[in-house]
């Protein structure tokens, strides 16, 4: 077989096989000028396949221009370039090259080359610092590589492009398409470790590679791709142009790899690395018991790739080989250790590296210990610890949590974390101001009024008006004041397992709370819309009306009473009445006949809102009707206290007549810079598409499981807000309370977090942060399936 090997599924030639572009320092000092508006004076950087040329431009600023190989994948270019805007946006603080647009406001532009060749061309900044040999880091430095590429890893978790999966040598998951290229190598002991990697890979790692999660990633953040201040602190990540789709491990293989082979301390260098990469992202199981030999993987790929590279361009070939030495010092370590002593010495330095990660619980002594001074010192009234065997959390990342032994649980519970758990664009928004200003709202600030703004723009017109407050309770507390005030009335009305909040004015409106208790005079409540296990069922005519129709009858009670109504209260999805998901002809005739009587409708979206319904930004939305007044609350700082309440000018200025309204941290600028961020997630990264797809996958995989399991009565889904109702007896339909809290508590001791809701508990509540991954869905769906099939089994 020849080299042709080496060409990608397309039948182009790969990129590593075409001569690379051949400008003169004048050619691009010209290109600098005509395409980007840059004058100065070009000099020529280092490069494999590409062409970098520095340009010092005549005001002293500097820049790179970069000439793409005519073999290079448009395609695969225009990724390089969206990822690079991806993720000056999503982790600004990641010292990457920023892009420099051409004269006509683009980002990349053809040039005709020396040798008639069309080249893409692109200018990125110049950043400061300069690069290190492996040896001259320090174990410090190690640590920040590690955690540099699991930050920029993370920074591209919501990225995708459809040249994405192109073919590529360099990524480990086409290890086995260097088989051609062997040959190269000259030695046939070396020829021979290669094939025996590769062998291995075949036999161990290919088969369960689709397994490991998966992203686009860099694959090429090594010493030579970063640049040091004085202090060895990472100040330039460069060169994108190895990017690709593979495992998620690759990327901290690639960075890895070089570091063992050039430093003497080859394991203490794999140790290092590995616990500062673990302390942004920690490594799951599967891809610390596949490492070894993804390393190998890697160091056949740079020694092949070598060998055949440098016959075909020997000018080049100290900066071909720079790597070699390394590669076979590693290779040669791993046949003298042998196979297993290989593998116990990795194990050994990825335990060693992720205990020192291990995140120490502050002082607390046993679960046991720490259960029974919860109870001492919070009080009796404190809502009980989720799960028979209680978890203490210690840390959270993206879909995921980590306990004070560092097992992972992936979360596929708590929507407070809409963007994920420790989202750096939402930390990095909050520690920024927190270190800048934090005052009140007499004070002016710009945050607070730019985030009224971009609120107001979410919503129908005519809700025009932001009052900022710390939670969802104060919200609703708020927009009960402004609904009885305006009003001039008394009367709620919510829904009969309905929660909307701690005060005391919502302890009223939140049924769910009330226990023995009766419902307070001046509250109504209305049958929820269950059309499953209901009094009105969706098979029968005319359910949702017949549910609407309840609004009439609650207006009746409470005129009996002598209460005129004021506010209706509603969660857009249901939540604690079980997620429901009523077609949105039950909103509208509801709200119609309330509104018809005098009352003010508050749309509650504390935990259908920011995008989770995936096909709507705010669950109202869905249904299709216009709230008086609209109150968000958990979601909207990503865990940082901030929530508001959006209505009309009109109903404020009545408020404003009777009183005067104000919160000391309602609308902080704290806050509000976590908001924003938050909003700034939604927008770039696609969280709300991602709610749609994976929402809508996790349904189709549910009702396969509903297929197959007959304690599933129904599944109901809003996006990512997902109920799955658990009945004893299909046909009575009769709740299987006991049964839903066995599989939430056997969910939980497999590492996969859900809760129970509805009246009967026996609703389990799956609802994730919205940037769950499919691969993070599947393993919600595939654990959910043991549990079922395991209490199958045992019957």
């Amino acid at each position: 077989m020849t080299d042709t090997a080496a060409r990608n599924v397309t039948g182009e030639p790969d990129p590593l096989e075409a001569p690379p572009p051949a400008f003169r320092p004048s050619d691009a000092e010209r290109i600098a000028a005509e395409v980007f508006g840059v004058s100065g004076t070009g000099s020529p950087l280092v490069s494999e396949r590409d062409q970098n040329v520095k340009i010092t431009a005549d005001d002293g600023r500097g820049f790179v221009l970069k000439i793409a190989n005519p073999a290079d994948d448009p395609g695969v270019i225009d990724m390089q370039t969206m990822a690079l805007l991806h993720v000056a946006r999503t982790e600004p603080t990641l010292p990457v090259m920023r892009l420099v647009p051409t004269v006509e406001g683009e980002f990349h532009t053809r040039v005709a080359g020396p040798d008639d060749r069309s080249h893409i061309v692109r200018m990125v900044t110049l950043l400061p610092g300069r690069t290190l040999e492996p040896d001259e880091l320090r174990p410090d430095t190690l640590r920040s590589f590690g955690a540099a590429c699991a930050r920029l890893g993370r920074a591209m978790r919501g990225f995708f492009h459809p040249s994405a999966d192109h073919p590529l040598l360099w990524n480990i998951k086409h290890a086995l398409d260097l088989r051609p290229l062997v040959r190269h190598i000259a030695d046939p002991n070396r020829r021979g470790a290669i094939e025996e990697v590769l062998d291995r890979f075949e036999e161990h790692v290919h088969p369960v590679f689709g397994e490991l999660r998966a992203q686009v990633i860099h694959n090429d953040l090594t010493p030579d791709n970063c640049l040091f201040d004085p202090g060895q602190r990472i100040s330039g990540i460069v060169d994108f142009g190895d990017m690709a789709h593979s495992a998620l491990i690759c990327d901290f293989v690639s960075t890895v790899e070089p570091l063992m082979g050039e430093r003497p301390d080859h394991f203490g260098s794999l140790e290092a690395t590995a616990a500062g990469y673990a302390s942004v992202t920690p490594f799951l199981d599967d891809e610390i018991a596949l490492l070894p030999d993804l390393l190998l993987a890697r160091w056949a790929t740079t020694a092949v790739i070598s060998a055949w590279r440098v016959r075909n361009y020997p000018e080049n070939a100290e900066y071909i080989t720079g790597w070699d030495a390394g590669v076979w010092a590693m290779l040669d370590a791993y046949r003298g250790l042998g196979p297993a002593e290989y593998r116990r010495t990795i194990r050994e330095a990825m335990d060693a590296a992720t205990r020192a990660d291990r995140p120490a619980p502050r002082a607390g002594g046993s679960i046991d210990e720490m259960v029974e001074r919860r109870g001492r010192l919070l009080g009796s009234a404190i809502s009980p610890l989720t799960y028979d065997r209680p978890l203490h959390l210690v840390r959270g990342s993206g879909a995921w949590f980590y306990d004070a032994d560092g097992c992972a649980y992936l979360d596929c519970y708590n929507n407070v974390p809409v963007v994920g758990h420790s989202h750096p664009r939402v930390v990095e928004a909050i520690a920024r101001q927190a270190a800048t200003l934090n005052t009140n709202a007499r004070y002016l600030h710009g945050s607070a009024l730019e985030l009224a703004e971009r609120l107001i723009a979410t919503v129908p017109d005519g809700l025009d008006t932001v009052m900022l407050v710390n939670s969802g309770s104060e919200a609703n507390d708020l927009a009960w004041r402004l609904a009885t005030t305006v009003t001039g009335a008394t009367g709620g009305l919510v829904t009969d397992f309905a929660y909307h909040g701690v005060t005391t004015v919502l302890a009223d409106l939140s049924p769910e709370e009330w226990r023995d208790a009766s419902a307070p005079a001046h509250v109504q409540t209305v049958p929820a819309p269950d059309g499953y296990r209901g009094p009105h069922r969706r098979e029968e005519s005319g359910w949702t009306t017949a549910y609407a129709e309840h609004v009439d009858e609650a207006l009746g009670a409470l005129a009996a009473r002598g209460v005129r109504p004021a506010a209706m209260v509603m969660d857009s999805g249901f939540t604690s009445d079980g997620i429901l998901t009523p077609p949105a002809a039950y909103l509208q005739d509801a709200v119609r006949r309330w509104r018809d009587a005098g009352g003010l409708f508050v749309a509650d979206e504390v935990q259908s809102g920011f995008g989770r319904p995936g096909s709507h930004l705010w669950g109202f939305d869905v249904h299709g009707v216009i709230p008086d007044i609209v109150t968000l609350g958990k979601p909207m700082g990503n865990g940082h206290p901030v929530a508001a309440v959006i209505t009309r000018a009109d109903i404020v200025d009545r408020f404003a007549r009777e009183t005067e309204w104000f919160s000391t941290f309602g609308g902080n600028p704290v806050a509000c810079e976590a908001s924003l961020a938050v909003l700034d997630v939604i927008e770039h990264e696609d969280v709300q598409r991602n709610a749609a797809e994976q929402g809508a996958w996790l349904r189709e995989a549910l009702e396969e499981l509903r297929s197959r399991y007959e304690v599933i009565g129904d599944v109901r889904s809003l996006g990512l807000l997902i109920g799955v109702e658990l009945v004893r007896d299909r046909d009575s339909r009769e709740a299987a309370t006991a049964e839903s809290n066995a599989v939430l508590n056997a969910m939980r001791e497999r590492g996969v977090l859900v809760g129970t809701t509805g009246r009967d508990g026996n609703v389990l509540k799956i609802r994730p942060p919205l940037v769950l991954a499919r691969e993070e869905a599947q393993i919600l769906i595939d654990v959910l399936e043991q549990v079922f099939e395991q209490r199958t089994a045992s019957r």
